[in-house]
């Protein structure tokens, strides 16, 4: 019995706590796409400006446009992931489409000569800075069952709070569970209902201790992970030119995160001694939030063909609201029967809006132009994720929670190189693009790496660039938090095509 996601009954209601540290990375890596000519230089040109994506990441950058425009861009993104598990390996990929960015600038020039005020641009942004799209799949012959995921949950709760009372439903109990008792006693009711466990003493409503109904030997896994979402930043900018080398800007930020999540893990095993054969758990998530910020950027002309920029990102403060859903099934063998057996809570947990703090960024930036003959560019950021903070911080779980961040993640440094030819009307770009793993431990996530390559043709009147980028990343995927935490290797290699059309008038 498998129920589409999200179409079930619902019973609201209100519960803390489903927060972790995935959570805080969603929020806080961007992508290094935006414009095609910004995605082709894989994302440096904070020295550079006079591009939409470039002045979301240098606000001085909308000082460079000469003439006021608008550009328009569309993608289409696919990732690719590799999974081993176990020695066995498979394959599993995710296209899908977005309007990526739109932007459009005003240039107000100053005509006075004498002024040291060249001109200021009045202008907006809109980046998809990550798509959050993403499909998985895992399967392969393991040696700790999902059982352990319920019972290491149930082990020191009373049997008292897993068992029916008297016209007591499974939703009844399941809700209650998750308002007073937190989503561990949630996930230990669902297996204790599932039979996968029985109490040590069954006779005693006191009793802590819990034993497996899974016999020990191997069990075949299948994990199907599907997300869709993204995370969108729109700008709003205001900039200046003074003198003819130095350009300042500011822009102010409001963030958006929108992002589904279904996962299913179906285990089969045939060990001696289980009475339990079978295992479907599913679990969905649903995660909101709005968040601003805000940037300040310079660029400087040191010589005629030399460009430096610096630009600080302030903290970016969410407020996320997340649910999610739940349903086990098991297939049970006793006393000569088999019988399957559905645990449907149709409720949704509705958890306590919180909010989130990403950290600050600081990106400094070079770059040299080659006259008419074009240029290369180079950008270096950093960003501490350890210094994510959720909040309130008087919350216990909230204070474990960022302590166990601050000892989990770390700074990390990004690096983008990019260079651009130009053949009359014609650009040629390529770029290079670093960004170390947030993960202190590395072997749960890698570097990533990638390069990009674009072309551009101008018209006069309007701009058709084209881009691609391609980047590569592995990491060591955890099936659950704790009981079952065998990982899975995971290769990911992620692409995006750009195309963007911009108007000058």
């Amino acid at each position: 019995m498998k129920f589409p996601l999200f179409i079930i009954t619902c019973l609201l209601f209100t519960l803390s706590n489903a927060q972790n540290t995935t959570d805080a990375l969603r929020a806080g890596l961007d992508e290094n796409t935006g414009t095609a000519r910004f995605t082709a230089l894989s994302g440096a040109m904070g020295a550079l400006g006079g591009d939409f994506s470039a002045t979301a990441k240098n606000p001085a950058g909308s000082a460079v446009f000469l003439n006021s425009g608008l550009t328009f861009s569309t993608s289409l993104f696919d990732v690719e992931n590799n999974a081993n598990y176990f020695g066995n390996s498979e394959n599993s990929s995710t296209v899908s489409s977005a309007i990526n960015q739109m932007g459009g600038v005003f240039v107000i020039n100053n005509y006075k000569e004498d002024s040291a005020y060249k001109k200021f641009t009045i202008g907006f942004n809109y980046d998809i800075t990550k798509n959050l799209d993403n499909e998985l799949y895992i399967a392969g012959t393991g040696n700790t069952s999902i059982g352990e995921f319920f019972i290491a949950q149930a082990q020191g709760l009373p049997l008292s709070l897993l068992q029916l009372q008297n016209n007591e439903s499974i939703s009844d109990l399941y809700r209650y569970l998750g308002e007073n008792e937190g989503t561990a006693a949630q996930n230990a009711f669902l297996g204790y209902q599932g039979y996968l466990f029985d109490a040590v003493d069954p006779n005693n409503p006191s009793n802590t201790s819990y034993i497996s109904n899974i016999g020990d030997g191997s069990f075949k896994q299948q994990y199907a992970y599907l997300s869709e979402g993204y995370n969108s930043k729109f700008t709003l900018n205001m900039a200046a030119q003074v003198t003819n080398d130095w350009f300042f800007g500011i822009n102010l930020n409001t963030h958006t995160i929108q992002f589904r999540q279904s996962s299913y893990l179906l285990e089969n095993n045939n060990n001696a001694g289980s009475t339990i054969t079978r295992v479907g758990f599913e679990n969905n998530l649903s995660v909101n939030g709005a968040g601003v910020s805000a940037q300040i950027g310079a660029i400087t002309k040191v010589v005629n063909n030399l460009r430096l920029g610096l630009s600080l990102d302030t903290p970016t403060w969410f407020q996320i609201s997340e649910e999610t859903t739940q349903y086990l099934e098991s297939r049970r063998v006793f006393e000569g029967r088999t019988t399957t057996e559905y645990v449907v809570p149709n409720v949704v947990n509705v958890y306590e809006d919180y909010t989130l703090r990403t950290p600050a960024k600081v990106t400094a930036s070079a770059a040299y132009i080659f006259g008419l003959d074009g240029l290369i560019s180079f950008d270096y950021s950093y960003k501490d994720l350890g210094a994510t903070r959720y909040s309130p911080s008087d919350d216990s779980y909230f204070r474990e929670l960022n302590n166990t961040i601050k000892n989990t993640l770390k700074g990390v440094s990004k690096i983008n190189l990019g260079g651009e030819y130009r053949l009359n009307e014609l650009s040629l770009r390529g770029g290079i693009h670093y960004e170390e793993s947030p993960y202190q431990n590395t072997e749960i996530m890698g570097e990533l790496f990638g390069f990009s390559l674009g072309a551009g043709y101008n018209f006069g009147s309007f701009t058709g660039d084209i881009a691609y980028s391609r980047s590569e990343q592995q990491r060591n995927q955890q099936l659950y938090s704790i009981g079952l935490t065998n990982t899975a290797k995971i290769d990911s290699v992620y692409s995006n095509f750009i195309l963007s059309l911009g108007f000058n008038f």
